[in-house]
């Protein structure tokens, strides 16, 4: 088994900056909490560090959050669901853990995490122009 945490990585063909804005409003207008958004980045240079641009967007909603961790309350580690939008060179790419990754991690069936399959969508969504 490899180290390597299995993560599904898009191409954004915005900003950083301007794919995360687009994340929160898509997200506002589905009703979806936007509970952080994580400037790894911004702590860096407050800090006197360099660090490419790199946000985490910490986003979930109960009803689909809340049977997850229902079945295996350990989930809560991975909950709310997070996005993680950065710079690699001249693109801008959107990371995250998909759901049957996280079924897998907790020995669930990939029907208890339906619910935060809603991510794909989402991402997808967010990365076309």
């Amino acid at each position: 088994m490899s180290s390597d945490p299995p993560v599904l990585t898009k191409l954004s063909p915005r900003s950083v900056e301007d794919t995360v804005a687009r994340f929160e409003a898509m997200l506002d207008e589905k009703g979806v909490k936007v509970f952080a958004i994580v400037d790894h980045s911004g702590e860096a240079a407050a800090a006197g560090l360099s660090l490419r641009d790199t946000k985490v967007v910490i986003f979930g909603n109960p009803k689909g959050g809340t049977p997850v961790m229902e079945a295996q309350p350990l989930f809560a580690l991975d909950l709310p669901l997070k996005v993680l939008v950065w710079a690699d060179g001249d693109q801008t790419k959107v990371t995250y853990t998909p759901p049957p990754a996280l079924a897998a991690r907790y020995g669930v069936s990939e029907d208890v995490v339906a619910p935060l399959g809603v991510i794909d969508a989402l991402t997808d969504a967010l990365v076309q122009h």
